[in-house]
């Protein structure tokens, strides 16, 4: 069996635009239960500081008031404002700060969670290696990865909301169309979505989605996730 090795230049290269299919998912994995029984709508605690305290205030996690219609579970993806928001209810919505689509790769539509992986293997699509061939054609799930600490893919396409080593490019428009948020963020996301929520990615023209939203608790402290070994760079 040959086995190939990268360069760490190779490697480091790839990170920000990361966003293509994953491979070798069961046939059916979007059927599969979720990991937890019930959502997970209550904020939940932390002991130590995240990448948060790294980001614009606007861009850290906290839980704000957000009139919505949609039930609670569900993912907004503001895409021309860089936040995603998980909707609580009553009136409320967990606001995370978002890496988006560049120019030329953003996107809209409406799409459900088909399944989530914890530290996803990265497989670059076809379409990526055409533009950078000097890509890894494959990088195992861990601290070292693109994709961060978990993934939701998202049904019928080929993006996934998932996590970063590079917390700078939150609050940037720099992927290939995936969404991304810190690697602490995404662990909070994950504990709380469930397969087959509804995932809706405003389009980049989009007004507001309602008006601007506002802190509602200081109490709220987010889960920690250890920070990535290893720290990937955007390119363009």
């Amino acid at each position: 069996m040959s086995v190939k090795f990268y360069s760490i230049g190779s490697l480091i290269a790839a990170a920000a635009l990361s966003c293509g299919p994953a491979q070798a998912a069961p046939l059916f994995g979007f059927l599969s239960a979720p990991t937890q029984n019930q959502p997970q709508y209550a904020p939940t605690q932390q002991n130590d500081a995240t990448d948060d305290a790294q980001l614009d205030p606007r861009l850290q996690r906290q839980i704000v008031n957000y009139a919505s219609n949609e039930a609670p579970g569900t993912v907004i993806i503001d895409t021309p404002h860089t936040v995603l928001y998980f909707v609580l209810g009553n009136g409320q919505a967990i606001r995370y700060g978002i890496g988006v689509g560049r120019e030329g790769f953003t996107w809209a539509g409406v799409k459900q969670v088909a399944r989530k992986a914890e530290w996803p293997d990265w497989i670059p699509p076809q379409e990526m290696i055409e533009r950078q061939p000097y890509l890894p054609r494959f990088v195992a799930g861990g601290p070292g990865n693109p994709l961060g600490a978990r993934a939701m893919y998202l049904g019928g396409t080929v993006y996934r909301i998932h996590g970063t080593n590079d917390p700078t490019t939150i609050g940037k428009h720099v992927s290939s169309g995936c969404i991304r948020l810190t690697n602490d963020d995404v662990t909070d996301l994950y504990n709380r979505v469930q397969v087959g929520a509804k995932v809706i990615v405003l389009p980049q023209a989009a007004p507001v989605h309602t008006a601007q939203a506002q802190p509602a608790s200081s109490s709220y402290a987010p889960v920690t996730q250890s920070r990535a070994q290893l720290t990937w760079s955007a390119i363009r």
